[in-house]
């Protein structure tokens, strides 16, 4: 017998054969395919959809998530000496069901419906996934594996948590004013008080009627206010689209009309709202007998507002991800660990309609639209001498451009009042303080309306 002692050719002595290959532990490959899944679902979400609808959003994440689980199983069986085949089945699950939220682009109504279907399929998924790990694991993979499991169980507690309780809140914080039907969707406007002129105040976004509880309990005491909730905003029901500025003043003239509301009216605006406002004044002129803008928004913020831009597109981004999240309760949980100061009963009716998917949809809805809604303020060029008063809060004011904006509003009129208020800019509606400073500049407003003298400080 003899024996080849003849030298290996060259670069074939450090070969791995296809089971050296298969020796490495999975807890590799399993970190590996988990932070793809999740790159790849902040890449489509952020990067890819930036501010999409719900559905694209929702399914552009369980693709991710799926493709994530099929790269589990693929690589750990070539790789490893713990083959994960069994992932194919939540990737194959979780990629369909994105694919389907493509597809089909449910709306509201069908995600909520199917927000109390997915958490019970998962539930059971869950158990079996946490079998097949105990069975096909061992080492750091399986603590990994269990935790991203584990993920998914508390994902589906939450969804069930959540439908629970937005459909408790539904039942226990009706509309508080009345709904009144406009152009295919009702909307709803809660006045109280009497005397003219009849004070309107327009929401910021994420805010509703109930955020100007401190505000309309004072002002209704002398004289007639009405708030109300634009189109998918609060209490009112969505339109078939997301609204611009002059659909949106179209909205409210019809409401107000119908209800029986007489004008001409003081228009108070809040952030965003003040561009409403402002749109409105241009729109109907002989309806407006005078306006208050508390630290509003710029009809010129992309170009006056040098930060607003990047601010701009990193907002879309986080307002396309809240329906989604606020599906799991997120939002939710994050008002409990951030109470709101407004007085207890009306933070509990703005929690209840504002912390939901819906409340978040409206938002970015409502994002998706800025453009729009602050070109067409600059419609409002003059209030010709009606009496005007604008409230800056000093906190806002650590945007540079934020002062001269300011100014800008406030030359609409000759007969102005402009003042800045030791406030955040939510306190000029719920902090006790600074919101006494809203009413006041309301009042003065009314009063000179009423007595047709130059506007003064009260």
């Amino acid at each position: 017998m003899s024996i080849d002692t003849r030298p290996s050719a060259p670069g074939t002595g450090n070969t791995k054969t296809p089971n050296s290959r298969r020796s490495r532990p999975a807890s590799r490959t399993i970190a590996g395919s988990v932070v793809a899944g999740a790159a790849t679902a902040l890449g489509l979400t952020l990067g890819v959809f930036p501010g999409a609808t719900e559905s694209v959003t929702t399914g552009a994440v369980l693709i991710a998530f799926g493709i994530g689980w099929a790269l589990l199983a693929v690589l750990s069986t070539r790789r490893t000496s713990q083959p994960q085949r069994w992932a194919l089945v939540p990737a194959g699950a979780m990629a369909t069901a994105g694919m389907l939220l493509w597809a089909f682009r449910p709306g509201n109504a069908a995600l909520t419906t199917l927000n109390w279907v997915w958490p019970v399929a998962m539930t059971g998924l869950v158990a079996w996934m946490i079998l097949q790990v105990k069975r096909h694991t061992a080492g750091y993979g399986r603590w990994a594996l269990t935790a991203v499991v584990a993920v998914l169980g508390v994902a589906s507690l939450g969804a069930t948590y959540e439908n629970i309780a937005a459909a408790h809140d539904g039942s226990s914080y009706p509309a508080p004013g009345r709904m009144i039907e406009v152009n295919g969707h009702r909307m709803h406007l809660d006045c109280r008080g009497h005397g003219s002129p009849t004070v309107v105040l327009f929401n910021g976004m994420g805010e509703v009627t109930a955020s100007w509880s401190r505000i309309t309990t004072v002002v209704s005491r002398t004289g007639r206010v009405c708030a109300f909730d634009r189109a998918g905003q609060g209490w009112s029901e969505d339109a078939r689209r997301p609204q611009d500025g002059v659909t949106a003043a179209k909205d409210l003239h019809t409401l107000l009309s119908r209800a029986g509301e007489q004008g001409p009216f003081v228009l108070a605006g809040h952030s965003i709202g003040g561009t409403y406002a402002m749109t409105y004044a241009a729109r109907y002129p002989a309806q407006v007998a005078g306006m208050v803008l508390l630290d509003s928004s710029s009809p010129e913020q992309f170009t006056r507002m040098s930060a607003y831009p990047g601010q701009y597109a990193a907002l879309r981004r986080i307002y396309g991800l809240l329906p989604t999240l606020d599906r799991l309760g997120v939002g939710r949980a994050a008002t409990a660990v951030a109470p709101s100061h407004l007085p207890a009963a009306a933070a509990r009716q703005v929690r209840a309609v504002t912390v939901t998917a819906h409340g978040a949809r409206n938002q970015r809805d409502e994002a998706s639209m800025l453009h729009q809604i602050f070109g067409q303020a600059q419609a409002l060029t003059s209030l010709h001498g009606q009496p005007l008063v604008v409230l800056t809060a000093s906190a806002s004011l650590d945007d540079k451009d934020w002062a001269g904006a300011q100014d800008a509003l406030a030359a609409l009129s000759g007969n102005h009042l402009h003042e800045v208020v030791q406030s955040s800019h939510m306190g000029l509606l719920e902090d006790p303080t600074p919101a006494a400073r809203s009413i006041r500049a309301i009042g003065s407003v009314v009063e000179a309306v009423r007595s047709g003298s130059p506007i003064e400080s009260r």
